[in-house]
């Protein structure tokens, strides 16, 4: 699972294709909440907002 910025998107699909060998789902931030998790502020490679959850 990794929660990224637009500009990361592309590699954090790559880096979970490698490691799942499946395609992920990726969730907008901007139109979900989570009752029981608050995704992280920024990107996993920058620090820029986090804005995508790859998962």
């Amino acid at each position: 699972m990794y929660v990224v910025c637009k500009e990361h998107l592309e590699l954090a699909i790559e880096m979970f294709v490698d490691e799942f060998e499946d395609a992920p789902d990726i969730v907008d931030l901007k139109d979900t909440e989570f009752s029981d998790w608050d995704p992280p502020v920024q990107c996993a490679h920058c620090e820029q907002a986090g804005k995508f959850l790859v998962v």
